[in-house]
């Protein structure tokens, strides 16, 4: 339907979810969620839901022109699918209607593991992935791996070899196999673990780095392997080490902290 301005009204569709449905629509091509039949669908308070959205920093909430199903054009609230998913990850399962309490409790859990994956092991594939968005993950991964031989020789081997297996397995839709004795560990962010920023952060950072080397050297003969990172807002060549020497860190923290309070 045509607006007076020349634009065109929205139409609605019906999503189907877990025996409800989620009011979807095009904004600028984009889907989003028109949340307030969706959220009453759920048993949830409209009013009360879109006030608490408009005080978070990381929703986005829209006026939308849409057609109902009278055929009649009327404003709707929308959000973006990032916005929709945050909001459902945060309602309170207990004040819910019924039917839909375990609703939001299997989204819950399977979003809580879907973040677990991608904050530990880079990335989460849907058990329900068509066979389209799996190709699409494929191609992403292939194009992963082409950067990832590109960086051979470049990087510290030891980083480059567990990313290149972390890349096969989301490809294959397997778990990564993780040592974490072989992730990558540099003085600045060991220092930044201990709670050491900012100022006290660039001072101490050189005296740790050259105690760390010396160490290093004294026990393989060799220098430690180097990896790109941004240092003060630059791209630099720094000493990268594993945790498999993280009681070397220690050492070193231990002998400089020990100077600085004497």
């Amino acid at each position: 339907m045509t607006l007076p301005d020349g634009s065109r009204a929205a139409e609605i569709v019906r999503v189907p979810f877990q025996g409800t449905e989620i009011h979807t629509t095009l904004v600028s091509g984009e889907p989003h969620v028109v949340i307030r039949p969706t959220l009453e669908g759920l048993g949830l308070d409209y009013s009360a839901q879109l006030k608490k959205l408009k005080t978070k920093s990381w929703a986005t909430v829209a006026t939308t022109a849409t057609v109902a199903e009278d055929g009649k054009v009327r404003e709707m609230t929308t959000v973006d699918l990032d916005t929709w998913a945050m909001l459902l990850a945060n309602v309170d399962e207990h004040r819910v209607a019924p039917g839909s309490k375990q609703i939001v409790i299997d989204y819950q859990r399977e979003s809580a593991r879907a973040l677990r994956e991608y904050w530990t092991n880079g990335g989460a594939i849907n058990p329900r992935a068509t066979e389209d968005q799996l190709t699409a993950i494929i191609s992403r991964a292939e194009g992963q791996a082409r950067v990832l031989r590109a960086l051979d020789g470049i990087v510290d081997a030891t980083w480059l070899e567990a990313k290149a297996r972390h890349v096969a397995a989301r490809a294959l839709g397997e778990e990564p196999e993780i040592d974490l004795t072989t992730r990558p560990l540099t003085v600045g962010e060991y220092l930044e673990e201990k709670g050491v920023s900012g100022k006290a952060l660039r001072s101490i950072s050189p005296k740790f780095g050259g105690s760390m080397k010396r160490l290093y050297i004294a026990q393989y003969g060799v220098e430690p392997g180097k990896t790109e990172r941004f240092v003060d807002g630059a791209l630099r060549n720094v000493a990268v080490y594993t945790e498999a020497h993280r009681p070397m860190f220690d050492a070193v923290y231990r002998e400089l902290i020990g100077r600085v309070a004497a």
